[in-house]
């Protein structure tokens, strides 16, 4: 778990930057700068995606990058813009919070390292730093060219269903954020808007958006295999844990 005393905030020329001292240290603006980590030559690799994300190495540590972009036709006006709320209002601010406090649950997430906005008047920019995850594939991945077996699609519900249970709401779970790792390990990933709310009707939105997700990459993917009996599974190991109680 993270220590609470871990946590500082440091205030910047532009913004502010909040982060774990045990874990970065005193962070420089340029960590949130891919140029810098080009020039270092500290590049391990790059992922696609909205945006897409940058994996570092820093002192003995691999860390991902990510810059906040829109998504939607927003995003094609306005690509990395966010309207100016307060610093505690910012989508990089609230992510690294959330996952903090899902971290030190247990739950599996990236543990956040640093994140930083930048303002300029009535609008921001921002940027996440988090601790790269052991070896893994996303659920569109390993959906693509194989078959996963049922244990697989049974430890996600089941780790979907540990998120519902903590009242965890993903605002946007599809097969790009969900990553599979050895040993039926499974996370999490792109808590962006996301939040901690009373159970609802909501747990079922998120569902039903996740296997909308599935059934478009199997449209558009001619390898990509998912059918009833593997969203059976997933349900399966959703089960009990998923479920409220309304008594």
């Amino acid at each position: 778990m993270l220590d609470l005393m871990a946590i500082e905030q440091l205030t910047t020329p532009t913004g502010a930057i909040l982060y774990d001292s045990e874990r970065i240290g005193k962070p420089s603006e340029s960590f949130f700068d891919a140029d810098y980590w080009r020039t270092q030559r500290r590049v391990v690799a790059q992922a696609g995606g909205r945006g897409g994300v940058m994996f570092v190495r820093h002192d003995g540590q691999e860390w991902v990058l990510r810059h906040y972009r829109r998504g939607g036709l927003v995003g094609k006006l306005i690509s990395d813009s966010y309207l100016w709320l307060g610093s505690e209002r910012t989508r990089a601010f609230r992510e690294w919070r959330l996952l903090h406090a899902l971290h030190a649950q247990g739950l599996p997430v990236p543990v956040p390292v640093a994140t930083r906005y930048q303002r300029n008047g009535w609008l921001y920019r921002a940027d996440l730093l988090t601790a790269a995850l052991p070896p893994s594939r996303t659920l569109a991945e390993s959906m693509t060219g194989a078959v996963l077996d049922q244990a697989a699609w049974s430890a996600i519900g089941t780790a979907i269903a540990r998120f519902h249970a903590a009242g965890v709401h993903h605002a946007d779970l599809n097969a790009h954020n969900i990553l599979l790792g050895g040993q039926g390990r499974v996370w999490l990933l792109d808590f962006d808007r996301g939040r901690i709310r009373p159970r609802g009707a909501w747990e079922q939105s998120v569902l039903a958006r996740l296997r909308r997700s599935l059934e478009k990459i199997k449209s558009q993917r001619a390898n990509a295999e998912f059918d009833e009996r593997q969203w059976g599974a997933l349900l399966a190991g959703y089960g009990t844990t998923g479920k409220r109680d309304d008594s």
